[in-house]
């Protein structure tokens, strides 16, 4: 009864308040006066009485003691930009800071789910991270991708392929420069990183590149005088001086026949030791390569009077790892090789290209248009091969003023009414990093430029061409790149078969062919067929083939190839030598290609040029007759034992390489796996 007393007392106060707090305020209406109430501030910026304008009074802050200006709040003039207050930005970084953030964004671009299925949009995240540490903190690129590298598992020995005395500083100078959320950075990632697919060929607009079209009707075509030149045609050398005879000719990796690379799973016990003139694992040692130039001379009949001219397509230098290789050591094998052409080849000129292998580092060749220093840090090496072809008596000063200034390259006009054209094909080579430099216009260097105003000069001139290179322009397509061997591709068109007699290229090791078609091949044909490239064999074994050379027959009126012939020494009967010094390698006539090729070409006589329209014909009757495909095979790598034989689809994909001129048509036309016998 107390409890439910005291409850009933509590409710009623609580009512006496409530009751009493409504009596506070009372529902009322006030009209504010019209006038400003003037005494509200003591100073007024406008007349405070009048009705126009809102009224504008003066403050005075009493913390600051400052007096706001009118223009603060002005109706008429509101500031736009704030100019006066501090608008605070983080502190420009260290160098280190600036490297540490990299590598925690390249890893953070690694782990986000977003790319899990799209490696190509995080490889090309990723050099959007490398570009602009490159381009601020150079110093720091080359430690950047060695992170890329072991964070990605792309190779497993990141420190040195990525170090700045290897391939670190190049990969840096052409990450900063090239576009790589775009063209430029897709190919990268697809060609080095194997991240994304690989580009399409661009748009090739060809406005204004021609000063003139191509004649129509042709001119005649040249009378062939009946006299026949011997031409020598020497490929992809690859001296090595560092070879170590009895060392390990089975080592694990790399090239073998050197002291400090064994085969680690006998390291203290030699498998094969290194013949003294090669094997197929290895470089040329000085043995084999004295030796072939000795036989050269004796086997084509050459001893007296020397061959009219020898082509050297390139690639002096052994295959060392970027960091055993050095300026000295390319411009060493430059001295020796050159001289001994000199003293064993006779007296005709050497016509030469730079080879991949032919520069350091290796297969880099920069761009003028990078302007500065960076356009001329190749420079030493022009200037050593230009001089050494000017010392030998090979070609005019106006050639060797050429070829210093323009990467190698450079024409010459002989007096028979030829003119040589030497091409340094790094420059569309797939591994010069540098050609990863705006990427969509197929003539970043200007070789090209160059290339084709020598053309069109040679043609009102009535001259006859011969271009030579390095690496190919097409057969598979997996050593050029599209953009350049398509506009490469054009210019042969433009000018064959008028002008261009014959083009020469080395660098895949094996004896083979490009057959160049007009109308960029939508047609293939005899009729067609335009332009033929011979690809030399090599005179390294290495991998797997045995070493050869060829000699031409050309007609001197008309430059045109009348007969080739090949020659090869078999590698595996070299070890067989080391006991005794009576004998050295024995070089065999291999073949002749217009025996070989040619009894079933009964339109052709035996003058007729082994040019581009019977090469097309040879490959129909390899169509027709799968047994020549199996003899180009067996040639292809110089009659070595470890040539697989050609079957199956193997059989059409060799035609079509041959019928291949550049890389955008050998991949998409050719089924790929086949282009090489090196097993």
């Amino acid at each position: 009864m107390k409890e439910r007393m005291a409850l009933t007392l509590r409710l009623c106060v609580l009512l006496s308040i409530s009751s009493a707090s409504a009596t506070l305020i009372q529902p009322s209406n006030f009209t504010a006066p019209g006038v400003f109430p003037t005494s509200a501030f003591k100073k007024y910026y406008n007349q405070p009485t009048a009705t126009s304008a809102q009224v504008q009074p003066v403050v005075s802050d009493p913390v600051t003691h400052e007096i706001y200006p009118l223009a603060l709040t002005d109706p008429n003039h509101i500031p736009q930009n704030d100019t006066v207050d501090p608008h605070v930005l983080p502190p420009v970084a260290s160098t280190q800071k600036l490297f540490d953030s990299a590598i925690m964004q390249m890893n953070s671009i690694i782990a986000n789910p977003i790319f899990a299925n799209n490696s190509c949009a995080r490889c090309q995240a990723i050099l959007e991270v490398g570009k602009f540490l490159s381009m601020v903190a150079p110093d720091k690129g080359p430690d950047f991708f060695i992170a890329t590298c072991k964070s990605l598992n792309l190779a497993s020995n990141c420190d040195v392929m990525f170090s700045r005395t290897t391939i670190g500083a190049v990969v840096t100078q052409i990450i900063s420069s090239a576009d790589v959320g775009g063209y430029d950075g897709q190919a990268f990632c697809q060609n080095f990183w194997s991240m994304c697919p690989a580009p399409p060929t661009s748009p090739l607009n060809l406005t204004g590149w021609f000063m003139k079209p191509k004649p129509n009707p042709l001119p005649p075509p040249k009378q062939r005088s009946g006299k026949r030149l011997k031409v020598l045609h020497i490929s992809d050398i690859h001296l090595d001086p560092r070879y170590s005879t009895g060392s390990e000719a089975n080592c694990t990796s790399g090239t073998c026949c050197r002291s400090n690379n064994p085969n680690t799973m006998s390291p203290n016990e030699t498998l094969f030791p290194a013949p003294r003139f090669g094997t197929y694992r290895c470089d040329t040692p000085l043995a084999l390569g004295l030796a072939a130039l000795e036989v050269i001379p004796t086997l084509t009949g050459t001893t007296d009077t020397g061959f009219s001219w020898t082509l050297f397509t390139g690639d002096l230098v052994s295959h060392d790892p970027e960091n055993q290789l050095s300026r000295s050591y390319v411009e060493y094998t430059e001295t020796i090789i050159y001289d001994l052409f000199k003293r064993m080849l006779g007296p005709g000129p050497v016509y030469a290209t730079l080879g991949n292998h032919d520069s350091y580092n290796q297969a880099q060749d920069s761009p003028q248009t990078l302007g500065g220093q960076l356009a001329q840090q190749f420079s030493w090496n022009y200037d050593h091969v230009a001089a050494l072809w000017q010392h030998e008596n090979w070609l005019p000063d106006s050639a060797v003023k050429l070829a210093k200034a323009h990467y190698s390259a450079y024409a010459v006009r002989r007096m028979d009414g030829l003119r040589v054209i030497s091409l340094n094909t790094n420059l569309w080579y797939r591994a010069n990093y540098f050609n990863y430099i705006n990427m969509t216009n197929p003539d970043v260097s200007g070789m090209l430029r160059f290339l084709t105003d020598e053309l069109q000069d040679a043609e009102d001139s009535g001259d006859r061409v011969w271009i030579i290179g390095h690496v190919l322009s097409g057969w598979d397509g997996t050593n050029p790149l599209k953009n350049p061997t398509n506009l490469f591709y054009q210019i042969v068109d433009r000018f064959s078969p008028h002008v261009i007699a014959n083009i020469f290229f080395g660098h895949t090791h094996e004896d083979q062919m490009s057959i160049f078609y007009a109308n960029n091949g939508t047609v293939m044909s005899a009729e067609t067929a335009q332009s033929l490239a011979w690809i030399g064999p090599s005179l390294t074994p290495l991998t797997n083939l045995n070493s050869g050379f060829r000699v031409y027959e050309i007609d001197s009126a008309t430059f045109e190839i009348l007969d080739a012939h090949t020659w090869r020494s078999d590698v595996n009967s070299f070890p067989a030598l080391d006991s005794q010094i009576e004998q050295g390698p024995a070089y065999t006539y291999e073949y002749n290609t217009r025996m070989t090729y040619g009894s079933s070409i009964n339109t052709w006589g035996p003058n007729d040029p082994l040019n581009a329209t019977w090469w097309h014909l040879v490959t129909e009757a390899m169509s027709n007759d799968n047994s020549l495909v199996a003899t180009f095979n067996t040639f292809q790598g110089k009659s070595s034992v470890r040539t697989q034989p050609c079957t199956g689809d193997c059989i059409d994909a060799k035609i079509c390489y041959i019928r291949s001129g550049s890389a955008s048509i050998g991949m998409q036309n050719c089924k790929q796996g086949f282009g090489s016998v090196q097993s």
